[in-house]
C-alpha cells in the first residue's frame, strides 16, 4: 500500500487544481451508515427511502423524515470528522487541494475546517418552511427536532431541511461541472461512483482520476489513474505522513 500512496502524494505535490468527491464511505467511521452498504437503510429497511427522501411524500406526511432526524440528531453531537475529512481540510489549508464536492448531509467537512465545499445533496445546515418562507439556521433545526419531535412552522407550516430529495434537483452542479473541468487530479473518496448525476464528475474530468474506496467504483479501469481498495483512513493517515500535515 505505501508504494501506491507514495504515488498519490506525488500526484498531490505536483497538482496545479485538485478537487475531490467525497461519498457516505468518508463519514462511516464516525459512526454514520451509508445508505447502500450492507447496514445502510436500503438494506435494512430501518426507514423507508421512498417515504423518507421522496419530496412528495415529505409533504403529503413528513413523519418519516421526522423519525430519521430524530435519530441523526441523537447522535450529532457525537459525531466527529474523520481522519479523512481532517485531510482534505488540511490539504485546502496548505493550498494542495481546491475544492471539495460532497454528496454527504452529515457536514463534517465544514466541521473538519473545509471552507470550499459545495454539498451536491445539500445539509441540515439550514432550511426554509414551505409555506412561510422563513429560514431557520442548524440551531433551530435541532433544537425543534429535539423539543417536539417535528419540524412544523410556527405559521402551521412545515419546514424543509436544505437536503435534497429524490424529485429535486442536486445542488450547484453546474459549479461542480466547472470544478471537474478544471481538475488536473480529480480524487474520488469514499464513494462508489453509483448514484447520478455525482457520478458523472470524474467522467468528465482532463485530470487524473484517483478513487480511494473500500469495495467496488462504478468507474473504467482504463480511465482511472490509481485505484486503492483500502480502508479510506488509513490511506489518509499514511498520506498526511507523507506530506507532513499533522491531523
Amino acid at each position: 500500500m505505501e508504494n501506491i500512496i507514495q504515488v498519490l502524494a506525488e500526484y498531490i505535490k505536483k497538482s496545479r487544481y485538485t478537487v475531490a468527491l467525497t461519498g457516505a464511505g468518508i463519514s462511516t467511521s464516525a459512526g454514520i451508515p451509508d445508505f447502500r452498504g450492507e447496514k445502510g437503510i436500503y438494506i435494512t429497511r430501518q426507514y423507508d427511502p421512498e417515504k423518507t427522501f421522496d419530496i412528495n411524500a415529505f409533504k403529503k406526511d413528513p413523519s418519516s423524515f421526522y423519525a430519521f432526524t430524530r435519530d441523526y440528531f441523537t447522535q450529532s453531537d457525537s459525531l466527529k470528522p474523520t481522519p479523512a475529512h481532517r485531510l482534505l481540510a488540511r490539504l485546502e489549508e496548505k493550498k494542495l487541494l481546491q475544492c471539495v464536492m460532497t454528496q454527504n448531509i452529515d457536514g463534517l467537512h465544514h466541521t473538519a475546517g473545509s471552507h470550499n465545499v459545495i454539498e451536491l445533496h445539500g445539509s441540515y445546515r439550514t432550511g426554509r418552511c414551505l409555506s412561510c418562507g422563513t429560514i431557520r439556521d442548524l440551531n433551530w433545526i435541532r433544537d425543534r427536532i429535539r423539543s417536539s419531535g417535528t419540524l412544523d412552522c410556527p405559521c402551521g407550516g412545515i419546514t424543509k431541511p436544505d437536503i435534497v430529495f429524490f424529485g429535486e434537483p442536486v445542488l450547484a452542479l453546474e459549479k461542480s461541472y466547472r470544478e471537474a473541468l478544471k481538475a488536473d487530479l480529480f480524487l474520488v473518496m469514499g464513494s462508489s461512483l453509483t448514484v447520478y448525476p455525482a457520478a458523472l464528475l470524474p467522467e468528465i474530468t482532463r485530470g487524473k482520476t484517483v478513487i480511494i474506496n473500500k469495495g467496488p467504483a462504478d468507474f473504467p479501469t482504463s480511465k482511472t489513474a490509481l485505484r486503492l481498495d483500502k480502508e479510506l483512513d488509513a490511506v489518509s493517515l499514511e498520506l498526511a505522513s507523507l506530506l507532513n500535515i499533522a491531523l
